[in-house]
Parts: structure tokens; sequence; C-alpha cells
């Protein structure tokens, strides 16, 4: 980013942001004040938003594209944790000072890419300057039947804890980033800071599941599957326990661990994993693992829900273990 001058207010929508638009007719080209949608007959909106502040969500240096995609994709993680399929998104952006027209072009090339990727368009959205930081806000909209959206409070006392791909990955990529593992070898370097800099979002897979009607509770990781599963157990008002020798994890990571089980808390509680963390009763489990199968993607039992409330995390014995912190808070 420099400290160059932007175009005018409107000549930055229509050079950069109009084009976003193209592909979703209630948008008008952004040449109105609202955009127009009718969800299909039966179905429902889910709607879910998320403010990124440069130097807290990402690194003032990270590439503008990859800012602007990870930015779509966490909330794409969201609507993949209701099942809900993505329609598209309204954006608001408060450039700061250090912004300059490179960086804008930059970002709206990552917004495209995944526009393409996900089959969705910008809806609308606001533009204004400050003084700074940088600050990005997103909200994506998608469609789910009508009752259908799995919810944090839906677990059951005997459903067993599932969570998809692999954990930790997204805090281990944060400290590589940070130059903190200067031992580990390149292709273990680039996976991790990867998985941090382009989150997945589990959307086929979300919808998938809760069309499957197996699923009880669910919703993403973001704050750490610690913290995650101690929202679903409140919303629940039930305990949980989540069995860390269970909780997969990738290549990059194991090793790390391999060399040093001290990163076992960061892996547990780091957050930005954007994996679907779920409940489901235990003789659903085959039919549920068959279903990730068939979209080759590992999905793992990590522990179980039971009467009470709070999370233990216990090892391969049973023994409790002592967390620091459960995970990412914002306050």
């Amino acid at each position: 980013m420099a400290n160059n001058r932007l175009p005018g207010e409107f000549d930055l929508i229509a050079r950069y942001f109009k084009p976003l638009a193209a592909n979703m007719p209630g948008a008008v080209g952004l040449d109105d004040d609202v955009c127009t949608f009718a969800p299909a007959p039966g179905d429902e909106l889910v709607f879910t938003a998320d403010a990124l502040v440069a130097g807290i969500h990402f690194l003032p240096d990270d590439p503008a594209d990859l800012v602007a995609r990870k930015m779509l994709r966490v909330n794409l993680s969201d609507l993949a944790a209701k099942g809900a399929r993505p329609i598209g998104y309204l954006m608001a952006t408060a450039f700061s000072p250090d912004v300059d027209e490179a960086w804008v072009a930059s970002f709206c090339a990552g917004l495209a890419a995944d526009q393409a990727e996900f089959g969705i368009g910008l809806m609308g959205g606001d533009t204004v300057a400050t003084p700074g930081p940088l600050t990005l806000s997103l909200t994506a909209i998608g469609t789910v039947p009508a009752g259908r959206a799995p919810r944090r409070s839906g677990a059951k006392a005997g459903d067993v804890v599932l969570v998809s791909g692999s954990i930790g990955d997204g805090a281990l990529g944060l400290k590589v980033l940070r130059n903190e593992f200067l031992g580990i070898d390149e292709t273990s370097r680039r996976y991790l800071s990867g998985r941090y800099h382009l989150p997945q979002p589990r959307v086929d897979l979300g919808r998938a599941l809760m069309l499957s009607g197996l699923v009880h509770a669910m919703m993403d990781v973001s704050d750490g599957i610690v913290a995650d599963l101690a929202h679903i157990a409140e919303a629940s008002h039930l305990a949980a326990i989540l069995r860390a020798n269970a909780v997969p994890v990738s290549e990059p990571a194991a090793a790390i661990l391999a060399d040093d089980m001290s990163w076992l808390p960061l892996i547990l509680t780091g957050g930005d994993d954007y994996e679907l963390l779920l409940t489901a009763a235990p003789d659903s489990v085959p039919d549920l693992l068959g279903i990730a199968a068939e979209l080759d993607m590992p999905l793992t039992v990590v522990g179980e829900i039971a009467a009470g409330e709070g999370v233990s995390v216990v090892d391969r014995d049973g023994a409790k273990l002592e967390l620091a912190s459960q995970g990412f808070r914002h306050f």
C-alpha cells in the first residue's frame, strides 16, 4: 500500500465495484441505493456479517487480493454451517490513507476470482475514507429450505461431535507468517500460510449435511475448536467433551507437534480453521462419514455431548487438559 490519492468515490465505484455486481440483476449496476432479491418458494434467507480491521484480523502487508478473498470466505463459511447456498454479498470499505488504487484493483480482483468460484455477486454496499486503520465489512446472503438451517442450540445429550478437515493450520500459518517456525520446510510453510490466508469454506459439505436431516447442531470453527464447541454446549444447555488426541491435524501440524507438544493448545484454541463442527446421534455417524467421503472431505469424531455444562478437553487416557484460554476473543 502506498500513500497515493484514490480516484473520487463514484469513479472508484464505477471502475472497480460495478463490475463485481454485473451478474446480480437486482443490484442494477449499483445505480440505486438497494438491491432486490426474491428467494425461491419454500426457501428462507440466511445472513451473516464480519468486520476486518488491518493489524487485528489480517497483517498490514498481506496481499490485497488475499485479504479480499479471506473476508469473503469467512462469511461463506458461516453460510456453509447453516447448509445455505450462497447468493451474494454486501460490502462496506473504509479505506485508510495508505491504500492506493493498485491496492483496490488487486482487492477487487480477489473478489472477482472468488465470485467466479462460488457463483455469487456483489449486491451493494458503501465506500468511505477513514484516517485509519483500514476497515472492511462484508455481509453474505444465502438461501436454505425454510426451517432446515441447523442451529448451535440443537445438540442433544448422547450426541457425538464431529469436525471436518483439519484443525490448527490457520493459527500455525499466522505463526509462520510472523517467522516463528523458521525450522520447518518450505512446502509446510506454504501450506500453513495458505491455510491462514485462504480458508476453504465447506459450502458443499454443509449443504449436504443439512439436507441429510441427520445433523442436530452445526457451526463453523473460527475462534478455535474448544471455544466454538463451548458455544454449541452453552446454546444447547449441555456439556461437551473434546478428545484432544482425536482432533484431526494436517501433516505439517503433526510434524510440529512431534517436535514440540507445547503447540497443542494453540492448535485447539488458535482459531482461523473455518471447518464445520457438528453434533449428531451416534448411529448416524456411518451415513455422515459416507456423505463426507462422497465429497472427498474428511469428517472425524472428536468428542461427545453430555448432561451438564462447559467443555472438558481430555487426553487419550481421559485425563483433563488444562488450557490457559479456550480461544480467540474480540474483547
